[in-house]
């Protein structure tokens, strides 16, 4: 039982240290559809537009 509690402990510290370290870049919205499941036009098109050396 200890091994549990001790388990559930370090699997806590590690989440809330990734939620943390992540801030508010972590989309909790769940699975998208439509056109939110799309990126912006200006994401995509920015990245292919990069001059290549």
């Amino acid at each position: 039982m200890w091994k549990l509690a001790i388990g559930f402990v370090i699997f806590a510290a590690l989440s809330l240290f990734v939620i943390f370290r992540a801030g508010d870049k972590v989309d909790m919205g769940g699975e998208k559809h439509g056109t939110d499941a799309v990126a912006p036009a200006g994401a995509a098109s920015g990245a292919a537009s990069a001059p290549k050396h």
